[in-house]
């Protein structure tokens, strides 16, 4: 019987230098090589799942298929393998110890101490040897969230070391370490990653592979320091310099032919590669980004993103919206123009900080309405699309509603996502549909006119205090109308689907959803992350007012999809699931290609 194998990358050193995308390439390379391959993520934090964590401190919250809320690299691993994680791809430390203390509360440990060693171990190499299962894989890779030395992930590494002990042919490890090059010395430096390596030892694992991240490449006398003091032979030693794409990683790891060793230390067949789909995708992105010549000049498209989760004090943090921005970028790139990314704080469309005289504090001082319309005008003047984000909360909302009836009135494009399609719905009700006052739920529960308001359902949930994971989460149908720009896009990317047909990629609704869709209608599967709706009482006067709902639930309840006709405007289209969550380097989204489209005729 064939034994399943499994690669570990662990973190040396400092997080953040690309464990993620490490894993993730490869996972790209050994799939190409025809290896069936899952990835998975362990993460050391206490929280049960990513859902409650401020995207301002941890990054996007990426939704899987089946609603579970994971982390931002799980978004990285589904599209460099370009196809849908299963539950089982994931663990917290938070799900771990919660599933120990259940079994330990129902007597299934029969009555004796339960202990870190051996039963929060076995839980997690259980769930390790799980995923594997679950993905029906030959080989399972495993990134170990944070970096060797934290006490919070050190119960990952004991896992590890058990399993490698148990099949110590079937189990390898890749430390991913960053190797400083200080400016006034000049010189690469190995001693933080020796130190690394020598700490990941007292844990009982010896790693075969170095990934050596840095400003530039390592050089060969550095890569044999290394090794004598790792006990890791030279050629083991993978360079990883800074670049500009993280798509360049595979590519720069088959050139060191790291997927030949690592199918040798794991004892793997050999198989040939056939990388060209990827490779392809890269020299389309290195064309659009103007690194190799073109036959024609690059133009380049202007995006504004507004939202909020930008500010972690004096820096922009747009790993909030990675995926959003994952998303243009491929759109970008298979329509052959380069993305500008402009990221703008909502907030200053409402006010600015300014310093009291009297006190000498700052204070918020709230912009006049010709104010705004003056900053609006000025900002977007060479802007030729805005987006606006998923979100939550008040903050920076009116901003983000004269935004969006700026695009609507000097027919820009625009895009709105989630809380970014409810704020154009509320847009359009105040100012054309003679709705005054149109609010959402989530800010003002008493308004007059309610055009947003939150499921019955989810109202019991909050006021049992449920927060975790109790929105609509993940897949959910969504039945198109053919004859609008959603329909037209979904049906010209081949995204569409008929009752009985199976999406290319296998996803489904996500499990427990039950509905009906006519033989005649035309669906899509997209995956949510919300708990507010657009008001079904309201539909009929908005529709009235010319909004046209091109995408709805089977049975006609929820607004997926709300555009404006292209007589009426080129692009006004907001919808209400995250389509940025199931765009692939290899399989762009059709609405944001649509957008990105309309965006590249408008600019000059």
């Amino acid at each position: 019987m064939k034994s399943h194998k499994y690669i570990f990358v662990i973190g040396g050193v400092m997080s953040g230098v690309g464990k993620g995308i490490t894993t993730a390439s490869i996972g790209t390379i050994l799939q190409a090589k025809g290896h069936k391959v899952n990835l998975a993520k362990a993460d050391p934090y206490l929280n049960v799942d990513a859902g409650t964590m401020n995207p301002t401190e941890h990054g996007e919250v990426f939704v899987l298929n089946s609603g579970l809320e994971t982390d931002q690299d799980m978004g990285n691993y589904e599209r460099f393998l370009n196809r849908d994680l299963a539950n089982a791809d994931y663990m917290t430390s938070g799900m771990v110890y919660k599933e120990v203390i259940e079994k330990e509360r129902s007597l299934k440990y029969r009555g004796k101490c339960v202990e870190a060693v051996p039963h929060i171990r076995d839980e997690i190499v259980h769930r390790i040897v799980e995923s594997g299962k679950a993905n029906n894989s030959d080989i399972t890779i495993v990134e170990i969230g944070g970096t060797v030395g934290d006490y919070q992930n050190a119960m990952f590494y004991e896992a590890a070391r058990f399993l490698k002990i148990k099949n110590p042919k079937d189990v390898t490890f890749v430390m991913v370490s960053y190797l400083p090059v200080p400016p006034k010395l000049g010189e690469m430096k190995s001693r933080p990653t020796q130190h690394a390596m020598h700490q990941l030892m007292s844990f009982g694992i010896q790693a075969e592979f170095i990934i050596a991240r840095s400003e530039v490449a390592i050089d060969h006398k550095r890569k044999e320091k290394l090794a004598n003091a790792c006990n890791v032979p030279a050629e083991n030693i993978i360079a990883a310099p800074d670049i500009d794409s993280i798509y360049d990683v595979p590519l720069n790891f088959e050139r060191d032919k790291f997927g030949d060793m690592i199918e040798k230390t794991l004892s793997l067949k050999h198989k040939q590669i056939d990388i060209s789909p990827w490779r392809n995708f890269v020299t389309k992105t290195k064309k659009a980004r103007g690194v190799v010549e073109s036959e024609n000049p690059v133009k380049k498209v202007h995006i504004a993103i507004v939202g909020k989760y930008f500010d972690t004090g004096d820096f922009v943090l747009s790993d909030a919206y990675v995926s959003i921005i994952e998303a243009i970028k491929f759109s970008a790139y298979s329509l052959g123009v380069k993305p500008e990314l402009h990221w703008l704080n909502s907030k200053k469309f409402e006010s600015d900080t300014v310093v009291d005289e009297k006190t000498g504090k700052h204070v918020e001082k709230v912009l006049s309405p010709a104010e705004i319309t003056k900053r609006i005008k000025e900002t977007f003047k060479n802007i030729d699309g805005i987006l606006v984000p998923g979100g939550f909360g008040e903050t920076g909302i009116e901003g983000k509603i004269a935004v969006i009836k700026h695009a609507r009135e000097q027919g820009i494009p625009y895009f709105g996502i989630c809380y970014g399609m409810q704020l154009m719905v509320i847009e359009y009700a105040r100012h054309i549909a003679g709705l005054t006052g149109a609010q959402t739920a989530e800010i003002d529960p008493k308004s007059e006119h309610l055009v947003i308001d939150i499921m019955e359902h989810q109202k019991k949930l909050l006021e049992a205090g449920k927060y975790g994971a109790s929105m609509r989460l993940g897949g959910y149908p969504c039945v198109l109308n053919p004859k609008t720009i959603a329909g037209e896009s979904y049906s010209k990317a081949g995204w569409t689907l008929k009752v009985g047909e199976k999406h290319p990629s296998g996803r489904v609704v996500k499990e427990g959803i039950k509905y009906e869709i006519q033989k005649s209608s035309v669906y899509i599967i997209e995956r949510h992350r919300h708990r507010y709706e657009v008001n079904p009482e309201y539909v009929t006067q908005l529709v009235d007012a010319g909004l046209v709902f091109s995408g709805t639930s089977p049975d006609g309840h929820l607004m997926e999809i709300a555009e404006l006709p292209r007589e009426s405007h080129p692009f006004f289209l907001g919808v209400q699931f995250h389509p940025e969550f199931l765009a692939r380097p290899l399989d762009p989204h059709p609405i944001f290609t649509a957008f990105v489209s309309v965006c590249s005729k408008k600019t000059k």
